[in-house]
């Protein structure tokens, strides 16, 4: 069995203390309230939420598949970066995921806004609906705007990122770069492909999932241009200490 490194078991504490954290206090609402990263229009939103939505997750399966993730690529790139750089990368591609998914969702509130003022009603209105009563807003749009527009119009808003999912794409990111040949498998999928495939095959389905709202494997409420954005960003970082500060032979 694979000794797990330091960095990812002093990630994988903070992970779970979170987790019962969530569960325990504030009968499960008030840790949300805290650390969720809510949309920044939201009056939900604080500056912290940045990073506390890194170690939040929203249910048992959501912890456990994302911390087995973060054990089984996480340790041996901490072995090969060290603590500082790993730490760097993970924190990093969090902080890309959030930034993609934020473009994304002011994409869809904006346009939605747009619709709703196009309609007649004034953007303060809107808003004070929007954080006081929103069954007033849609009863009053039922007939002027798409369903489907005001339901994105009403998720970015209302839905909150948690999850250390983009963080984990950037390790993932990082791991296929050092490892290119090693064989990997979907569990759905219990097919080995090489690492220099499987990994941009992931980030594609979630690109593709995200542009069209629907999940590929069925899975709701998942913030697919977070996994692009942590994916991305790992692939940049890895990509340029390789050329710049590393030694080439090192990873081949």
């Amino acid at each position: 069995m694979m000794r797990i490194s330091d960095t990812v078991k002093h990630l994988l504490i903070i992970n779970v203390v979170m987790f019962i954290g969530t569960l325990t206090i504030g009968e499960g609402q008030l840790f949300y309230d805290w650390f969720s990263m809510y949309f920044p229009k939201n009056e939900a939103f604080q500056p912290w939420q940045i990073i506390t939505h890194m170690f939040m997750h929203g249910s048992p399966t959501h912890i456990l598949f994302n911390m087995f993730a973060l054990w089984m690529f996480g340790t041996p790139v901490e072995q090969v970066l060290g603590s500082r750089r790993f730490l760097f990368i993970y924190i990093s591609a969090g902080l890309g995921a959030v930034l993609l998914q934020t473009v994304f969702s002011y994409y869809e509130f904006q346009s939605g806004l747009n619709l709703i003022t196009e309609a007649g009603l004034p953007q303060p209105e809107i808003m004070n609906a929007l954080n006081s009563n929103m069954n007033l807003l849609r009863t009053t749009l039922v007939d002027v705007i798409p369903v489907e527009q005001l339901k994105t119009f009403q998720e970015a808003y209302y839905t909150p990122m948690v999850g250390a999912s983009g963080c984990i794409m950037g390790v993932l990111a990082a791991f296929g770069m050092m490892n290119p040949n090693a064989e990997l498998m979907m569990i759905f999928l219990p097919i080995p492909i090489k690492a220099k495939y499987f990994i941009p095959g992931i980030i594609l389905i979630d690109l593709i999932s995200g542009i069209s709202g629907q999940s590929i494997f069925g899975y709701g409420n998942v913030a697919h241009f977070a996994h692009v954005g942590g994916a991305l960003t790992g692939f940049i970082i890895m990509w340029y200490w390789k050329k710049n500060q590393f030694n080439r032979n090192r990873w081949n």
